[in-house]
Parts: structure tokens; sequence; C-alpha cells
């Protein structure tokens, strides 16, 4: 599903305000970005949210936020 405000579509990289990569979108569910599954670290194997609201844009196929990538991941929310 792709995000018609922004354009985002799944398989975009999420990069932080500070340029740092938070993740990968999987899909847009309704006011969430829905990041791909991590594949090591401590959240592996767990779909992670960024809220729409923390979009500032996207530009080279790249999702870009309005807050560094260290404060986007306090506000994903897991399921």
């Amino acid at each position: 599903m792709t995000d018609d405000r922004y354009g985002i579509e799944p398989h975009m990289d999420v990069i932080g305000a500070d340029g740092v990569h938070v993740g990968t979108v999987d899909r847009i569910e309704g006011e969430r970005i829905k990041l791909t599954r991590e594949q090591g670290g401590t959240h592996a194997g767990h779909h992670h949210y960024i809220s729409m609201g923390l979009v500032a844009g996207v530009e080279e196929r790249k999702v870009r936020l309005s807050a560094n990538a260290d404060v986007a991941i306090t506000f994903e929310e897991e399921r």
C-alpha cells in the first residue's frame, strides 16, 4: 500500500533527521509506517511502527523523519 500524501512505498529506507537508518518500510497501516522485521539485535523478529506525524518528507526514495533516529525509535510500537 502506498501513502498518497507522501508517496511512501514498501521497501523504502526510513532515515532519522540525523541521517541514521531507522528501518525499512513494510507497509502503511492507518497513520503508522510498519517497518520490516529486524534480522538481528534485541528486537529481532518483531515489527516496529513509526507515526506518520514524524514524517518530514520523502526524497530519493527515502522517508525522512523530523526526529533523530534515537528519538524516533522511542516512539516505535511493537506488536
